[in-house]
């Protein structure tokens, strides 16, 4: 009779085990966390952060200069498949989140870290190797940014911050 209870007991354990880590790996299936908002950093558990230097998605804009109100395409490149991402625009003078997305691809949706709309996660964890965006400027002038994007190759790498060259507000001394 103990012995039946003891493996009563190690199954539910198990079953409790397993439905935890199945809840925690399915909260980050559908999108960051507003709480990688700040650092950018998933947050997963044991996952392993990668070098930015040693990555393989890039981020492009076809525009040096921007415009307060203006719209900047913005391309994600990626040589490998990756699964999940978190996409900002952010001021390159104190790294404050700025501007807001306007076209989202599929398998994304928007996020709100401090205005709506300001930063993209996924919304599902298809394969995904090159995503478009549209960033819209604020209307009043908040100077030169940067985009920054992270990703999340599998639940355990992934690499944060990685970022563009500077899109630089034009007009600005």
């Amino acid at each position: 009779m103990e012995a039946g209870r003891k493996a009563h007991l190690a199954t539910a354990a198990w079953a409790c085990t397993a439905l935890c880590l199945l809840s925690c790996a399915a909260a980050f299936s559908h999108g960051a966390s507003p709480s990688a908002c700040t650092d950018m950093v998933p947050r997963h558990l044991r996952a392993q952060l990668h070098s930015p230097r040693n990555n393989y998605v890039t981020i492009h804009t076809n525009m040096s200069f921007y415009a307060p109100g203006d719209k900047v395409p913005v391309t994600v490149r990626s040589s490998r498949d990756f699964m999940g991402f978190l996409l900002q625009a952010r001021k390159v003078s104190n790294d404050e989140i700025a501007g807001t997305f306007v076209f989202i691809p599929p398998g994304s949706k928007l996020l709100t870290c401090f205005e709506d709309g300001d930063t993209v996660t996924h919304s599902d964890k298809s394969l995904k190797r090159n995503l478009s965006f549209v960033w819209k400027a604020p209307d009043q002038p908040i100077g030169d940014i940067k985009f920054f994007i992270s990703v999340v190759q599998s639940y355990f790498v992934y690499w944060a911050r990685i970022e563009s060259t500077v899109v630089a507000q034009r007009g600005q001394n």
